[in-house]
Order: structure tokens, then sequence, then C-alpha cells
């Protein structure tokens, strides 16, 4: 029997708390009792410590917790092994605590960058990658692009008229329950930089909106004449209603000349929308704030 993670958690806790006094005791709930059970297991003899209602901790009893642990090759009291990755948790001993690892993705994105020829592959007209953020030297690209859906993502490239005054732009995916956590920390990174930061999605209202939520400066999106030509009451999802009071607080503070009006306009007066991948004409950057 492994020793529990909130076992583990309450004996932490316990350990702090005979810092400052000789013992502590405890009511018997469900973390003391996988405590008890795992005393048991492990012939730690519990003796007068216990009763129908508490365990009663003094160092003692965590040193023989400790001498267990030790001889199983488990990481000590003490030693948290939440957020670590498995690799680094393998180092504190053979226990792996799935539910407080850091997610092997979660420093993971999806990059795309101009044709890198490797031998033995086709040559494609991007090479796509999964790279770890903490890698990426943001100094070196002008501009973030963040495409919101995966099938646009591999099929987008910068080579367009409204990106080519960017050098070297650095386009990635905007994640999902694979990369989502990676983006978040590489869209906080990059805020920093005060760098053109441009979405490139959806026409609707949760687009627009993770837009936003991402600190993107600007939208990439066919010109409003084409878009009021095209855009469709057939994409305007139920499930997206509950985000259009936010976007109407956004288009009421915006000034009277900005050029997000019309868009947002289009899509919360007019009611209509348009998937990234039905995008046609000339693609312009719309600022988005």
């Amino acid at each position: 029997m492994n020793l529990p993670s909130r076992a583990r958690n309450g004996l932490n806790g316990v350990a702090r708390e005979l810092l400052r006094q000789p013992t502590v005791e405890k009511p018997r709930r469900q973390w003391v009792d996988d405590v008890v059970a795992w005393c048991h297991q492990h012939d730690i003899d519990l003796a007068s410590r216990i009763n129908s209602k508490a365990l009663r901790f003094d160092a003692a009893l965590l040193a023989q917790i400790n001498d267990v642990l030790d001889s199983a090759r488990i990481a000590p009291l003490g030693r948290s092994l939440s957020g670590l990755t498995s690799s680094a948790q393998a180092k504190e001993g053979v226990e792996e605590d799935k539910a407080t690892r850091e997610s092997p993705r979660a420093r993971r994105v999806l990059v795309s960058f101009p044709p890198q020829p490797i031998a033995g592959l086709a040559n494609e007209q991007r090479t796509i990658r999964d790279v770890d953020v903490l890698g990426l030297k943001l100094s070196a690209f002008s501009a973030l692009i963040q495409v919101e859906n995966l099938d646009s993502f591999y099929e987008f490239s910068p080579d367009i008229p409204v990106l080519k005054s960017y050098i070297n732009p650095l386009v990635v995916y905007r994640g999902d329950s694979h990369y989502g956590g990676g983006f978040a920390l590489l869209a906080e990174a990059w805020h920093k930089t005060r760098r053109p930061h441009i979405y490139a999605g959806d026409f609707d209202v949760k687009g627009v909106t993770l837009a936003l939520d991402s600190n993107a400066t600007h939208l990439l999106l066919p010109t409003i004449e084409w878009l009021t030509q095209n855009a469709t009451t057939l994409h305007v999802p139920a499930e997206q209603f509950p985000y259009q009071r936010r976007l109407r607080k956004h288009l009421a503070a915006l000034p009277t000349a900005h050029p997000l009006r019309d868009y947002l306009t289009l899509l919360l007066e007019k009611q209509r929308g348009l998937k990234q991948q039905w995008f046609g004409g000339e693609i312009v950057s719309t600022v988005l704030a």
C-alpha cells in the first residue's frame, strides 16, 4: 500500500507543527485512518498513541515512517511531489503521484516554422514542432500569431501581404486540452514584450473573446466588406450566447471611429459569423483594443 497523497499532506502538516511542540494530536479523519492503515501494514506499532477518537504524533513516529519510506525508495515526508514532472518525481523515489504531477505538455506548444528540410522526410510548406515554451527566445520574433483552429494552424502561412512587415513572426497553435496550458504561459510572457500579438481564428463571439482573454492586440480577418457579404446567421452557435454580454461592453467602450466597431456590430447586432476555414478575399489586421 502506497502512502496516499492526502495522508502525506497531513503528515507534512504534522511535521511542521512538531517543530513548535513535542506532540500533535489529530482526530480520526480519513487521512489519519489512512496513516493508521499504512502503519499497520508496515508493522509500525502505534501503541499508546492511538485510540478510537485520535492519533497522537511525535518525532519518533515520524522518524519510523521516514525509515520505511526510505527503505522503499519513496520520497521522505516534507518532500512534495506536487507539480513535478514524472521524471523529477522519479529522482525523488519510485513513487509516482499522477494526480499532482506536472502534465507532460504543461509547457509545450505547437509552433509553425519556415521549411526545414530533413533527410528522409518529404518537404513540407511549413515545419511543425512541439517545443518547450521556456526554450523559445522571444526576442528573435517580431510578432506572435495565435491560430485558433488546429487544421487552420497546419495550413497557415504568414507569407500574406498583411504580415509582410513582420520579420520572423512566431506562429503558434492556440492550444486545446493538450496544449492550452503551454500557450497560456507563452501568451503571458509575450505580453511583457509589448510586441504585436495577432489572433487568427473564427469570426464569432467566442473567437473574439478568446483573443481578448489572451491579450491579443490585433485580429486577422477578411475585410468588413467581404464579411458583410459572406458571414452567415448559420454560424451563431447558441452555446456562444453567454459570451455576448462581454463583447457588448467592449463595443460600447470603443471610440466611434474604431475599426473593430463594424465587426462587432456585424457579430452582435446582425448575429452573423463565419468559421476561419471559410475566410476569403483580402485578409486585414484589425486593432482589437
